[in-house]
């Protein structure tokens, strides 16, 4: 595949410093990522969608529309079995508004308790949205929730969450190895084959 433009740089709609390290890491060289705070965005992007998908594209909308720069942005939940696709698009606020990682674990292993079907999977939707540009790519990565915490690292759900066919769970892995195999690193793997197909329009 040919390289991008050099020069040809996108928005993530995001500060969130663990997600931008994510995303840094799987886009090409010659593409710059800028962050909200690059651009001057200091506001809580709108999310009030009832879906991933209505989400990402609400809040890469109105960067673009307020900015005028080309932006991407992704919404991602946790979707159980057992819990009729819950937390889903609750996923970072399930346990409340203060949107802590610890507190959601608990309720989600506590609201599993007694169940026997512990399937899930993590899964992301991106919204890019440009001058001449509307799309959307979905990335899925399929699992079960451990009933206890495993490893420090990522971020989220990560230490429950085991990825079929691995022995470690996300929390447990490096960068690198999450990277190859997350909902997240698909739908950018996504993203990326399209912008090198169409860089013209952004």
């Amino acid at each position: 595949m040919s390289p991008l433009p050099t020069g040809n740089q996108l928005v993530a709609a995001s500060n969130n410093i663990h997600k931008i390290s994510e995303i840094k890491r799987l886009l090409p060289a010659d593409l710059r990522l800028l962050s909200l705070s690059d651009i001057g965005c200091e506001v809580e992007l709108p999310e009030t969608g009832d879906t991933l998908e209505a989400n990402a594209f609400q809040k890469a909308s109105y960067v673009f529309e307020h900015y005028g720069v080309t932006c991407f942005a992704d919404d991602t939940g946790l979707e159980v079995e057992a819990l009729d696709g819950a937390p889903g698009v609750f996923s970072a606020r399930y346990a409340g508004p203060q949107k802590q990682s610890d507190d959601n674990i608990d309720l989600l292993l506590k609201n599993l308790t007694g169940k026997q079907n512990r399937r899930a999977q993590f899964r992301t939707v991106i919204a890019l949205i440009g001058p001449n540009v509307r799309e959307q790519f979905t990335g899925v990565v399929t699992g079960t929730i451990l009933t206890e915490r495993r490893g420090t690292g990522g971020f989220g759900y990560d230490p429950v969450f085991l990825p079929d066919g691995f022995s470690k769970t996300m929390a447990e892995m490096s960068m690198e190895e999450k990277n190859a195999i997350s909902h997240r690193g698909r739908a950018i793997e996504k993203l990326v084959a399209w912008l090198r197909d169409h860089s013209s329009l952004l």
